[in-house]
Order: structure tokens, then C-alpha cells, then sequence
């Protein structure tokens, strides 16, 4: 009878408390803040401090942590996303920029802009693990979904660089357009992809080869080709669709991943940089650093339909389910 009313206690008090809407989690790199956006109500919640300059923002893959570039404060910040108070800051060697979780859940590779360097941080030990030499200025990072191969992004030499994960060594290296910013792994992992903000294009590499397979061109109209930077791109579930951030022209590009060809462009905030998705892929979050906002994008109609103020100079962003 005991147990029997504990476990009714139990569920009526689940059915009575509301389920916690869904977030995404962006970074103000001038006011050292996260914005954090509700996103059922589309409105900013909370605003939390961090270091100097946050930029990079990752998710922990059960969520129980999140991970912030603090690019001016030279570390990795460790925070609790539930009461946004940084536990621990991690050794990141200096100014990172962008990082990438490994598939293990332990294991950030760290892009440090200032050294040429990528540094392989354990999260658990608290420990740099490996230091590898890279191209200047080096940015994007992106890790294959079995964890075999890490890239890092160079912006000065203009390459991609390709690091044996068992190794911690380079084996590759490979020409890209001026200023490559963002890369990510698509297609299970066989195709990487790799925008060049300045060379105005996306490369497509053949993973197992690591030879170019295709290259992306965007072209919108009334606008000076120099204003169409790409750096950030997401892709919807199947990787059929990427959407591309297109820096100071403003826009989105969509593009069809099977064929490389534009599809269309979607207006969004000055300067958008980088994105992130709901759950289910249906709405996409710009950050756009000059108007200092987010957009929020319809994936199925592609039009973009709220704009949602955040702080100045919004740069990452990262998605939090809360459920």
C-alpha cells in the first residue's frame, strides 16, 4: 500500500510540473555573455556571464556540461547549464577559437589562432594530451563520426589539415580558397566539407582520398561578391540540405547536397555567422553579429520568421534539450 502511494505521489507530481521548453545557448563575444533563448516562447531567459571573449560553445553529449572558447582569457570554460556557474576552467593553449568534441566525450581538439597549434585536451583529467602542429591561424575543427580523423582549418596557409586521432599527427594536408573558416563531416563521414570565407566558396573533399570532389560558388544578386563570405553551414536530417551563413551579405544560402547547386537564399541579420537547429531540425538559429541578433529561420518554407535580440556580437551557438 506504502509503495502504491509513493508511486502515485510520484507520477501525479511528474504530470503536475511543466516540461522545461527546449534552448539554444549563444555566445556575445563583446559582452562576454551567453544568451539563452527559450524556444518555445522565442525569447531570451537567462543571460550568463563567462570569460573574455566566448566564441566556440559545445554541448557535453548527455548534456550535463557545456564547453566555452574564452578565446581573450586563454581557456576553455566548463559550466553547469542548469545553474550557468563555471566549474573549472580546462588548458586550451591560447586564444581558442573554435574546438570539437571527439565521439568519446572526453577528448576536445582545440584550435589556438595565435600558436599554429591544435591542442587535444582530456576533459577528465584535466590534462593537455597532445599539442600538433598546424597552418597559421587556425580556426575550424571538425571530427569524423567514428573518431578516426580530426581537421583543423588554417586561415593564413589555406589548408586543411588532416590529424590521425590514434597518432595525434597530421597526414595530410590539403589546399583550400583564401580564409577557410568552418568544416564539418557529412554523408556518414565520407564527405568533408569546408568553407573559405574571403575564397567565397565551400570545397567538398572525398574522405577516403582526401581529393577535392566538388566545389560550392554563391552568387546573389545586387550584392558585390566580396560581401559573400561563407562560414558557418548545418545540415538537416539526411544530410540532404546545408544551410550556409554568408557573413556581411547578409543571407543564407540553401544548397542541395546531393547536386552542390543553390537552391535559393533567405534573408536573415547582419553578418551571420553561425547556426544551430532545434531537435527535430525544423527551425534554425542564425547568430548575426552586427545587428547583434538571432534570426530564426522555418527550415520547411524557408523564410526566415522572428528576429530575437541578443547581446552584442553573437557568435557561437549551441542546442540544449532540456527534457
Amino acid at each position: 500500500m506504502i509503495r502504491t502511494t509513493l508511486a502515485t505521489s510520484a507520477l501525479a507530481l511528474a504530470v503536475a510540473l511543466p516540461l522545461q521548453a527546449d534552448e539554444i545557448w549563444v555566445t556575445n563575444e563583446a559582452d562576454d555573455t551567453i544568451s539563452v533563448i527559450d524556444i518555445e516562447t522565442l525569447e531570451v531567459t537567462r543571460t550568463i556571464p563567462t570569460g573574455e571573449r566566448p566564441r566556440g560553445i559545445t554541448f557535453a553529449k548527455d548534456h550535463s556540461v557545456v564547453y566555452i572558447c574564452a578565446s581573450d582569457s586563454d581557456a576553455v570554460q566548463v559550466m553547469d547549464p542548469e545553474t550557468g556557474e563555471i566549474l573549472h576552467d580546462l588548458p586550451s593553449g591560447e586564444d581558442p577559437e573554435q574546438f570539437v568534441l571527439h565521439p568519446d566525450n572526453r577528448h576536445l581538439y582545440i584550435a589556438n589562432e595565435d600558436d599554429a597549434i591544435t591542442t587535444v585536451v582530456d576533459t577528465v583529467s584535466r590534462e593537455v594530451v597532445a599539442q600538433i602542429d598546424v597552418g597559421i591561424e587556425p580556426e575550424g575543427m571538425a571530427v569524423s563520426p567514428d573518431g578516426t580523423i580530426a581537421i583543423t582549418t588554417s586561415e593564413t596557409t589555406n589548408m586543411a589539415h588532416w590529424i590521425d586521432t590514434e597518432t595525434q599527427e597530421l597526414f595530410a594536408n590539403t589546399l583550400v580558397d583564401s580564409r577557410p573558416r568552418h568544416a564539418e563531416f557529412v554523408k556518414d563521414g565520407t564527405e568533408l566539407w569546408v568553407s573559405s570565407e574571403i575564397g567565397g566558396t565551400i570545397t567538398v573533399f572525398d574522405v577516403e582520398t582526401q581529393s577535392e570532389k566538388a566545389k560550392i560558388d554563391f552568387d546573389l544578386p545586387n550584392i558585390h561578391p566580396d560581401r559573400v563570405q561563407p562560414v558557418g553551414f548545418e545540415f538537416t536530417n539526411g544530410d540532404e540540405i546545408a544551410f550556409v551563413a554568408l557573413g556581411p551579405s547578409n543571407h543564407l544560402a540553401v544548397v542541395d547536397a546531393e547536386t552542390y547547386e543553390v537552391e535559393n537564399y533567405i534573408l536573415v541579420g547582419r553578418r551571420v555567422w553561425h547556426m544551430a537547429f532545434n531537435a527535430d531540425r525544423s527551425k534554425l538559429f542564425t547568430t548575426n553579429g552586427l545587428s547583434g541578433d538571432v534570426t530564426v529561420v522555418d527550415v520547411a518554407s524557408r523564410t526566415a520568421e522572428k528576429t530575437i535580440k541578443v547581446g552584442r556580437f553573437p557568435w557561437g551557438a549551441a542546442f540544449r534539450p532540456t527534457n
